[in-house]
């Protein structure tokens, strides 16, 4: 009786070990794609610590605003105060991503389904379909204005070229607002976190100066620098419809994003 009670066992732990091994395994998946995707999305204002730069960008650790998994998913979806939307994440990449910031620096709180992602979802608008930066997302006329401004506020540190050389060679270099070593920082983000990061950062000695029209006239100037083509429509500064619209490097289809599904996750 004995020895049919101790083989049982081992049977059993047999068939738990591979399960637990497998959990855990998805577990360190799901932390190695919300921290890599943290990195594209979120580090430039939150910094890699969480730490942030409060009041403009809030500190993530320690937050007890990421105590609640629904309020985290649909912050992330649907942007909340200036932090902007990200409507093209799929509902793995939103449970990976709620999860990872939820779980770092010390928050210690537990991870996000995919199955808790649709529920956070539901009743919310489906996304409009996405777009990039080549696909005539702004005017001539509106570059031609944003050129102003920006002769005006922006290129005596930035350069005239946009490449962060300074017009006055005893200053600082700046970061580059076109061409490939933008492309470098910014390939992947939305013209949401342009935007938002822009408004709330430059010019340096005076955030927030310029209008918000001002601010995302520049913006169509810089593009047009890169040699993005314009198109029929001007770019608006509001942060829910340039979230649909993606900086890359080349023209590419924009995929639909996907928010249901418990079978996405990867």
């Amino acid at each position: 009786m004995t020895s049919r009670l101790v083989v049982g066992a081992l049977a059993l732990a047999f068939l738990i070990a591979p399960a637990a091994v497998a959990q855990q395994r998805s577990d360190t998946d799901l932390l190695e794609q919300g921290q890599q995707l943290y990195q594209e999305k979120c580090a430039l204002c939150h910094k890699d610590s969480g730490a942030g730069d409060p009041p403009t960008f809030p500190a993530l650790s320690g937050s007890d605003q990421l105590q609640d998994p629904v309020r985290v998913v649909r912050s992330i979806r649907r942007g909340r105060g200036r932090m902007p939307p990200f409507p093209g994440l799929t509902a793995a990449e939103l449970s990976s991503l709620a999860t990872y910031v939820r779980d770092q620096w010390a928050n210690g709180s537990r991870g996000v389904t995919t199955e808790e992602v649709a529920s956070a979802l539901e009743g919310i608008d489906e996304a409009s379909p996405m777009v990039s930066v080549w696909d005539g997302v702004f005017t001539e006329a509106q570059a031609s204005r944003g050129k102003a401004v920006y002769e005006g506020a922006c290129g005596t540190c930035h350069g005239y070229r946009l490449n962060g050389a300074p017009d006055d060679p005893d200053m600082r270099s700046t970061p580059p607002l076109a061409r490939a070593r933008f492309l470098r920082v910014w390939q992947g983000r939305s013209l949401a976190t342009l935007f938002e990061f822009t408004r709330a950062t430059m010019p340096e000695d005076n955030p927030e100066s310029m209008t918000e029209q001002e601010y995302i006239d520049v913006i169509a100037y810089m593009l047009s620098v890169g040699e993005m083509p314009a198109g029929g429509d001007e770019l608006q500064p509001d942060a829910d419809s340039l979230a649909g619209v993606i900086i890359l490097g080349e023209r590419t289809e924009m995929e639909p994003p996907r928010l249901t599904g418990a079978d996405e996750r990867p």
